[in-house]
């Protein structure tokens, strides 16, 4: 392949990547909205929406590591430091690669966020339930699906002789 292709694809593909990001991060803020305003629907939506930028970035996630093996070099970091090295020598690409960096971790920080809140609106509303049906006061320990139950006491002791 020649080193100018390859810089138009690699340029394409950071500008795809960039802009899919950018629209990743405006849905994950919107996504906090209707969190914050518990607007059922419209996160419905935006959920939607959210995983066709996840799809956006999964396809263009392969087409680099396509690339990279084209290339005949590893389909991780290492690889495309050495494809960058080789078609990108101004390091033009490298620069708006590491942009992409700091948007996709943008978006990880909003999307954490948003789990936190998430989070604790599933213990409130545990919280809730568990007074509500009186068990409030009973210990909690793992089920068998991994995920917390309440453990009712039955007043058996187990002893090893």
């Amino acid at each position: 392949m020649d080193p100018v292709i390859c810089r138009d694809t690699l340029d394409k593909l950071i500008n795809e990547e960039s802009s899919t990001l950018d629209q990743l991060h405006q849905l994950l803020d919107r996504e906090h909205e209707f969190l914050v305003a518990n607007d059922v629907e419209a996160l419905d939506r935006a959920g939607n929406a959210r995983q066709t930028c996840i799809g956006t970035l999964l396809r263009i996630e392969d087409d680099r590591k396509a690339l990279c093996r084209a290339l005949n070099v590893p389909a991780d970091m290492h690889g495309l430091d050495r494809i960058l090295a080789w078609c990108d020598p101004n390091k033009q690409l490298r620069r708006r690669w590491n942009e992409v960096g700091e948007r996709a971790n943008r978006c990880r920080t909003a999307n954490d966020r948003n789990g936190a809140l998430v989070t604790a609106r599933l213990h409130r509303v545990q919280g809730m339930l568990d007074v509500v049906t009186g068990r409030a006061d009973q210990p909690k320990v793992y089920g068998k699906q991994g995920g917390y139950q309440n453990q009712a006491r039955t007043g058996r002791v187990l002893v090893s002789i």
